[in-house]
C-alpha cells in the first residue's frame, strides 16, 4: 500500500489530541515559533479521525498564541507503513489504544507514543499570519 498524504491548513478545533504536552518544552517551543514568526513543519494527522499523530507541542503552541488554524499533513493511520512505538517500554501502545483514547477525549502522558511515518513533509515554512 503506497503511503499517501496531503497538506492542508485546518481549523485547530477540528483536531483531536491523544497525548498531553511537557509544559517546559511547550514554553521553549512557543518562544521559538513566536520569535520566528512561522511554523517550520506541519503536524501529522489521521485523515479518518482527525487525531494528531505527531505535533502535539506545535498544536498547543499555535492554540496558546491565539491562532485558529494549523498546517497539517493528512495520512491514513490504517496504513501498515505507519508504526507506533514507545519512547519508554512501560508506555507501549497500539494504534487501537491511541484511537480509543483520543475518541474518548482522554490523553496519555507526554512522550508516550512515537509514530514512525514514512514520507514526512518537513521544511514547509508557514507564516503565522496565514493561521489567523
Amino acid at each position: 500500500m503506497a503511503m499517501e498524504s496531503r497538506l492542508a491548513i485546518v481549523e485547530v478545533s477540528k483536531l483531536r489530541e491523544h497525548e498531553r504536552v511537557d509544559t517546559e518544552h511547550l514554553e521553549e517551543l512557543k518562544s521559538e515559533i513566536a520569535g520566528d514568526g512561522f511554523l517550520k513543519n506541519p503536524i501529522v494527522v489521521d485523515r479518518n479521525t482527525n487525531i494528531i499523530l505527531d505535533g502535539h507541542h506545535r498544536f498547543n503552541v499555535i492554540k496558546s498564541l491565539g491562532y485558529s488554524k494549523i498546517p497539517v499533513q493528512y495520512v491514513d493511520y490504517n496504513n501498515p507503513e505507519i508504526i507506533v512505538e514507545a519512547w519508554r517500554e512501560e508506555r507501549r501502545q497500539t494504534k487501537e489504544s491511541v484511537v480509543r483514547k483520543a475518541m474518548r477525549g482522554e490523553k496519555f502522558p507526554p512522550k508516550t507514543t512515537r509514530h514512525i511515518i514514512p514520507n514526512r513533509v518537513e521544511g514547509v515554512m508557514v507564516s503565522l499570519n496565514r493561521l489567523k
